[in-house]
C-alpha cells in the first residue's frame, strides 16, 4: 500500500522547519530572508496560505501562496530532494491554487532562480509561462525568471 504525504495548512510550530528548508533548498548562496519570524508572519496573514506536506509528522514540502484580487503569488516553495519527482510538488501547487480558482483569481505568479533549470521546467510542466528575467532579483546576486499561469480567462 502506497501512503502519500498529507497536505495541510501550516501551524505556528512548523515555522522553524519551513525556514530551515528555505535556507537549505532555496536561499543557498544568498542572504537568508525567510527566517522563522517571516514565516510566522505569513502563517498569521489572512491573505496568505502556508501549506505543508507531511509524512510521519515530518515536513517534506511546503508552499507559501499570497492571494490578491486578481493575482496570486507563490512566494516560496520547496520539496525535500529525496521526495522530488514523485508528483508531490504538483499536488502541493494544485492544493495552493484551489482557493485562487474558487475566488476567481485570474493568474498565479512565481519567480525561480535563473540558475535553477529544474525549477523552471517544473513550473513549465504545471502550465506556467516565462514572462521575463529580472537581473539581481535575489539579493542583487542571482537573476530570477518570472513565470505566470492563467487560471481564469476573462471574456
Amino acid at each position: 500500500m502506497l501512503i502519500l504525504p498529507v497536505t495541510r495548512l501550516a501551524q505556528v510550530a512548523d515555522a522553524g522547519a519551513i525556514a530551515e528548508m528555505s535556507r537549505s533548498y532555496i536561499e543557498q548562496g544568498l542572504g537568508w530572508s525567510w527566517r522563522e519570524g517571516r514565516v510566522l508572519r505569513a502563517i498569521r496573514d489572512p491573505a496568505t496560505n502556508v501549506a505543508v506536506m507531511t509524512e510521519s509528522e515530518a515536513i517534506v514540502g511546503f508552499g507559501i501562496m499570497q492571494y490578491w484580487e486578481e493575482t496570486a503569488h507563490l512566494a516560496l516553495f520547496a520539496v525535500r530532494p529525496s521526495y522530488r519527482n514523485r508528483g508531490l510538488g504538483s499536488r502541493l501547487v494544485n492544493w495552493l491554487e484551489q482557493p485562487a480558482r474558487v475566488a476567481g483569481i485570474e493568474r498565479v505568479r512565481v519567480e525561480a532562480r535563473a540558475d535553477n533549470a529544474k525549477a523552471i521546467a517544473f513550473y513549465g510542466r504545471l502550465g506556467f509561462v516565462p514572462m521575463r528575467t529580472v537581473s539581481g532579483y535575489y539579493g542583487g546576486v542571482v537573476d530570477a525568471v518570472q513565470l505566470q499561469k492563467q487560471l481564469v480567462t476573462r471574456p
